[in-house]
């Protein structure tokens, strides 16, 4: 019986826990955090997108980093075998819009319990690791802060990240493959939220946009463009909206990109030209600050108005039409410049890590040491938002956990 020893118990390592137990190994986790699964627990607002309901070849075209690299790993466990694997374990799971998929509880804490349950019969360990050790071109075992070392055949490095730090996430598989030799690309923020150059959002800060297509442009040319939900906060946006286009923009010529709300994509703007026109025949004796409160959500009316750039006192049947045809071009094309990126620990996925040409794609063992195995977000692979990331570490945690406990 082989000893196998996984460093991380999110999702991508406990699946390769209960993968490697089930092959008849001895599987000891160490989980840096006092829980397992904790960042599974927030995902998808505490919901958890735990895949999409599309094929392997579709997981690949949404990977943002080295989708080629996961080819045999997403064909050896799909997005079905992962459905599949939960609703064997108890959760019955639903397909939302963009094939999202979800537990029909809507409980995140039950896909981290089914992990927990896949994972049964493994020990489980609260601690820290301090170091992955390796003797002649092969794995040994780990060393624990508290002086322990556990013997090992095989470790797979299942850290995660740098994202969200508070659920154990703190970069430490970046430092184990470093002192093994591993390359890793420096680690920067994806599914981030986004920071706005002034202080327009700070005026709505909490208000939640719903059904509102966002767009971003790169030097007027569309990069990006989604219908869905997005937050203002006191330092720019957020909310799945703005983590999905975060992933197209790059930090370095951040100054080039613009956002752009359409506040009323269901209007065209002929149509939205005669609600306006309707609202403002109902409220003729109005000021215009005070006409359009039936358009938009209360704390966004005065930064409209302020936009709008007329007389906010005017009476709203002295509003001429060339100023009605520049309120209906505000409202389909609310613009926002930016500042950055929201810094890395608020990120939801950590793009770059281990690099993937110094890893096996059909096993995730090491090219370099042979019983190292690395699974889940520590690899240099991201996706973009709609359950892809969550596969990957399904997908990577499987095809290590399969390797190491043959």
């Amino acid at each position: 019986m082989a000893q196998i020893v996984i460093v991380g118990g999110g999702a991508a390592g406990m699946l390769a826990a209960g993968t490697a137990a089930r092959r008849g190994q001895a599987v000891t986790v160490v989980e840096h955090s006092k829980a397992t699964c904790r960042k599974v627990l927030i995902t998808g607002k505490g919901r958890c997108n735990v895949t999409n309901n599309c094929d392997a070849a579709t997981i690949m075209k949404n990977t943002r980093n080295n989708p080629k690299f996961l080819f045999s790993a997403l064909h050896a466990f799909p997005p079905a075998a992962t459905m599949e694997l939960f609703e064997s374990l108890g959760v019955p799971l639903k397909t939302e819009r963009g094939r999202r998929v979800f537990p029909v509880s809507d409980r995140a804490v039950d896909i981290a319990d089914a992990l927990a349950h896949y994972a049964k019969g493994c020990r489980i360990v609260s601690g820290d690791v301090t170091e992955v050790t390796a003797e002649n071109g092969a794995v040994t075992g780990v060393k624990l802060a508290d002086g322990a070392f556990l013997q090992a055949d095989a470790v797979i490095i299942a850290t995660g990240g740098l994202s969200y730090p508070v659920t154990g996430s703190t970069g430490d598989g970046y430092r184990f493959a470093e002192s093994l030799g591993h390359t890793v690309v420096p680690p920067r923020a994806s599914l981030v939220p986004l920071v706005e150059k002034g202080n327009t959002c700070r005026k709505m800060t909490g208000l939640s946009l719903r059904n509102v297509n966002l767009l971003v442009r790169k030097k007027g040319k569309k990069v990006f463009s989604e219908q869905g939900e997005m937050m203002f906060t006191h330092f720019g946006v957020t909310g799945p909206l703005v983590l999905s286009a975060s992933a197209f923009i790059d930090d370095a010529d951040i100054d080039e990109y613009e956002l752009s709300i359409d506040l009323k994509p269901a209007l065209t703007e002929e149509v939205l030209y005669t609600r306006i026109t309707r609202d403002f025949e109902k409220y003729s004796n109005r000021e215009a600050r005070n006409s359009i409160s039936d358009l938009l959500p209360s704390s966004m009316v005065p930064v409209i108005v302020a936009r709008w750039g007329i007389d906010p006192d005017k009476r709203t049947n002295q509003i001429t039409r060339e100023e009605k045809l520049s309120l209906v071009s505000l409202l389909k094309d609310f613009t926002l410049r930016l500042a950055g990126k929201d810094i890395v620990e608020h990120a939801v996925i950590t793009a770059g890590g281990v690099s993937v040409k110094e890893v096996n794609p059909k096993t995730m063992e090491s090219k370099l040491v042979q019983g190292l195995y690395f699974a889940g977000e520590v690899l240099d692979v991201d996706a973009y938002t709609g359950g892809y990331n969550l596969q990957l570490a399904f997908a990577t945690g499987y095809a290590a956990g399969q390797a190491a406990g043959e």
